[in-house]
């Protein structure tokens, strides 16, 4: 059986990363929690929003500030309509799975709401049409597995014939605890933590090495007998 390829969205599909949390760094700054955009990048890049706001809330044993984050939602958004591209050579993928005749999916701790504007406004969304699942849709996002184990689930695929393709130690450990392949893109930030140790977790740097590498962990997966 083909495999389903599960893909993270920010970092992976979409080039957002950079233009988030250079937004984020500037709210912040403003409510009295200064960060660059570097640390945001390093300390936010996978978790979901809430997640994001109760590690925030801890460390400063306050609230955030009434109305944040549906600021922090409209001026991301309208940056993106002004910056935001796909991930150099995202397309070319999509398109040789497509050509496989693979399944894919988009599983992030992005919201839908979020995923309906980065994938539109970059022309990715009809590779994912129907198959589109959000932090949002679970008890637990990332590094919990519940997200990709939802994703496999609704669209009746064994953990054992998904691999995820993700870009951030949060969503590393959620593939790996799912007890799912993992091919891990390693641009920029560099995953942290020895997350890519693992056997099922590749590294790559480009998107051109993802066809080659998908099909290498499928066929070593097809060897390896069912527990």
């Amino acid at each position: 059986m083909k495999p389903l390829v599960i893909f993270d969205c920010d970092g992976v599909l979409v080039d957002s990363e950079p233009i988030a949390s250079a937004v984020l760094a500037d709210h912040l700054t403003a409510a009295g929690m200064p960060h660059t955009p570097r640390q945001c990048r390093e300390r936010f890049t996978g978790l979901s929003l809430h997640s994001c706001q109760q590690m925030l809330e801890a460390e400063s044993g306050k609230p955030l500030p009434a109305g944040f984050f549906d600021a922090l939602q409209r001026d991301t958004f309208a940056r993106f309509e002004a910056m935001l591209q796909p991930v150099p050579g995202i397309v070319t993928v999509l398109e040789c799975l497509r050509d496989w005749g693979w399944d894919v999916c988009v599983a992030s701790s992005g919201g839908h709401d979020k995923m309906a504007v980065t994938l539109g406004i970059t022309g990715l969304g009809d590779y994912f049409a129907g198959r589109i699942f959000s932090a949002s849709d679970v008890a637990r996002g990332k590094p919990a597995p519940d997200l990709f184990l939802h994703a496999a689930a609704r669209l009746g695929f064994a953990a054992s014939q998904c691999i995820v393709v993700e870009d951030s130690p949060p969503g590393v450990q959620a593939a790996l605890a799912a007890r799912m392949a993992v091919c891990a893109f390693v641009a920029q930030p560099p995953l942290s933590g020895g997350l890519c140790e693992s056997a099922d977790a590749q590294a790559f740097t480009a998107m051109p090495e993802l066809p080659d590498l998908l099909l290498s962990i499928h066929a070593r997966r097809r060897r390896v007998p069912e527990h």
